[in-house]
């Protein structure tokens, strides 16, 4: 029964509409193919991405300590200089 139909269906059906719909389902597949290969390059752009958002954050961080590092180093070294700066000073005036 199935068979009939199928047969009623490529009668009532002319040959030109058949090829046009063939190419339209083509066309639909090449589509869909290339819809997913341009996601798949999007994830992968979007994981690489990720990682040097994430490399950055790390360097960032690092620098945020090394930056803290050398403000306290550097007043550590005022301190010490202006402490030299005093006692120059004091020799200064007892001359």
């Amino acid at each position: 029964m199935a068979l009939n139909a199928v047969e009623q269906v490529a009668e009532q059906v002319p040959t030109d509409d058949f090829q046009l719909l063939e190419e339209k389902i083509y066309r639909t597949i090449e589509l869909y193919k290339a819809a997913r290969a341009a996601q798949a390059t999007a994830e992968r752009d979007a994981q690489r991405l990720r990682q040097q958002m994430e490399d950055r954050e790390e360097e960032l961080v690092t620098l945020r300590r090394e930056t803290v590092r050398l403000k306290k180093e550097r007043e550590e070294i005022r301190g010490r200089v202006e402490k030299m700066l005093e006692q120059i000073e004091s020799i200064a005036e007892a001359s």
